[in-house]
């Protein structure tokens, strides 16, 4: 089981150590440094060098609509394009990282995996995890690789559920919220804060310790404690679908495979007919 485990683990993360080694050996890696939005940060920051700067909201998202959420799938070709523009081909190792505890960066890998592309890891511990194994840094800019890739890109190789069954899944399986618990549980009159009824709390930031993903054996007994014990159809949602491929990239770590709500609570709550519950539900 541990084998296992550890071989699962090792198809969603990379290690500094691991990433430096490789790229020592001068093996070819696409490497995304991956914001947000564009304007969230200098566009000058620390990279890791060879690193290209990619943004969720327009090189991973679609346009949002009245309904879609704020973080909407991409366009299937548009996406591809892009991707060649990277360097990716079908064959490429991908690493994508961020600069803060893994949330965009596994955004990234799960609309990666999503598109098909099969070899893709989320550097564990972002890019301070890369400067504390005393590795360089480089302040170059780059947003398309030397040479275009070939990928060919085909949609829906990761679950996604909508949300009915969302709905269904918060009433008759797990349906995992990856927020923090501020929002999980409500503030009167904040909008955006509450949840789907029925709806688990499941932080993703509870999956990190010092930095990184904690080890197989506690995100192992943390996902068993919730009823995440792979026996069962989970969902994961949060406000946009960003901490949630967080929660599903630490699940994938240990052999479990949940859905993601793609439009998540910024989806549900746009159609004001659909109810919002407050307070912890048990299990949380």
């Amino acid at each position: 089981m541990l084998a296992l485990v550890t071989e699962a683990r090792a198809k969603v993360l990379i290690t500094a150590d691991e990433l430096g080694r490789l790229m020592d050996a001068g093996k070819p890696i696409v490497l995304l440094d991956v914001l947000d939005e564009k304007g969230a940060a200098p566009k000058d920051r620390p990279k890791i060098p060879g690193a290209l700067s990619v943004h969720l909201a327009t090189d991973f998202s679609g346009l949002p609509t009245a309904t879609s959420g704020r973080r909407p799938l991409p366009d299937i070709a548009e996406f591809q394009a892009k991707a060649r523009a990277w360097g990716i081909s079908n064959d490429s190792v991908v690493v994508t990282y961020d600069h803060s505890t893994g949330t965009q960066a596994s955004r990234a890998w799960w609309t990666l995996r999503w598109a098909g592309l099969g070899n893709v890891r989320v550097l564990d511990g972002g890019f301070g995890a890369w400067t504390g194994a005393n590795r360089p840094a480089s302040n170059h800019i780059a947003t398309q690789a030397s040479h275009a890739g070939n990928v060919v890109l085909k949609p829906g190789s990761m679950p996604t559920i909508g949300a009915e069954e969302a709905a269904t899944l918060a009433g008759q399986s797990r349906l995992f919220d990856a927020r923090a618990k501020s929002a999980y549980v409500g503030e009167p009159g904040k909008a955006g804060t509450g949840h789907i009824p029925g709806a688990i709390l499941a932080a993703s930031g509870d999956n990190i310790a010092d930095g990184k993903f904690k080890s197989d054996q506690d995100l192992r007994a943390r996902f068993a404690g919730l009823g995440a014990d792979g026996s069962t159809k989970i969902g994961v949602y949060c406000g946009s679908g960003n901490a949630a491929a967080h929660a599903i990239a630490a699940m994938c770590a240990v052999g479990v495979e949940p859905a993601l709500y793609v439009g998540s609570f910024s989806a549900w709550t746009a159609d004001s007919s659909r109810p919002v519950a407050t307070g912890i539900e048990p299990g949380s």
